[in-house]
């Protein structure tokens, strides 16, 4: 029988999802405890590769369970699991659907802090006394909907299929107080790191260090530039994934206290 396992994690101890030789990863350590509760080896697939410490406030992993188990699974998972990682749901499925494949929308969000602060650095990207043009910021971004070819804005991408996502939504917003800032992009996918490099390219733009017209000529040319800048990783969730048979809302207050009762303005 296949389960949907609805989890979240905080990624600032591990080197991405997926399992890499013998640095500590998401993927492993759930397998690890996983197949110590049922006592039998199990293999689990993610919905993403969330890179080396990148958060995710939704996540789905799918496993095959042929053993026996009771409704006391998810709290003996949880009990031996880190701290850093939970689970929300166990969903039996029918037929054999993939957690990755089958996804087809992911929503990430991506949170600056223009100060210093010690509770928000595993969670929140720093970037100190950022002046942004935010005309010139909120112009970029809108370019993101125009175009569907992101080989641009990806580190290896000979290595893909193809370079086609069709972002739908992109936006950013700012506290009242103007000291953080969030970043939302929804698509039906991703390629590596393009977020983290869209994020740092658009930083770049509010800055004053592109043009919004070098932006778009990235788009319109397919180029790559020479020096990619990606943003921090501490600041990256993927916060939604949706499914043509599964639309769970997001289970946890991914960023606590810090962000939750934060007046978020459209900019």
């Amino acid at each position: 029988m296949r389960y949907f396992f609805h989890i979240a994690y905080k990624g600032a101890n591990y080197h991405g999802w997926q399992k890499n030789g013998d640095v500590i990863s998401l993927q492993q350590t759930i397998e690890e405890k996983l197949s110590q509760v049922l006592k039998v080896p199990t293999i689990v697939n993610g919905c993403g590769r969330t890179d080396a410490q990148v958060n995710a406030s939704q996540f789905f992993f799918h496993a095959d369970i042929d053993v026996g188990f009771d409704t006391t699974l998810m709290f003996r998972l949880n009990q031996i699991l880190p701290d850093d990682i939970a689970v929300f749901d166990v969903l039996p499925m029918d037929d054999l659907p993939h957690a990755r494949f089958d996804a087809i929308e992911r929503q990430y969000d991506y949170f600056i802090h223009t100060y210093k602060d010690p509770f928000l650095g595993t969670c929140s990207s720093q970037y100190l006394d950022l002046d942004l043009d935010f005309d010139k910021l909120q112009q970029a971004t809108a370019l993101l909907l125009k175009y569907n070819d992101y080989r641009p804005f990806c580190t290896s991408p000979d290595k893909n299929d193809h370079t086609i996502c069709h972002v739908n939504f992109a936006s950013w917003l700012v506290a009242a107080n103007g000291n953080q800032l969030r970043f939302q992009i929804k698509a039906n996918r991703f390629l590596s790191k393009m977020i983290r490099i869209i994020v740092g390219q658009l930083l770049r733009v509010g800055t004053g260090k592109l043009s919004v017209a070098a932006f778009e000529h990235y788009l319109i040319a397919k180029e790559t530039p020479a020096i990619l800048y990606p943003a921090h990783p501490q600041g990256l969730y993927l916060s939604k994934v949706t499914y043509p048979y599964l639309n769970l809302a997001p289970r946890t207050e991914f960023l606590g206290l810090n962000f939750k009762d934060v007046n978020w303005e459209k900019i």
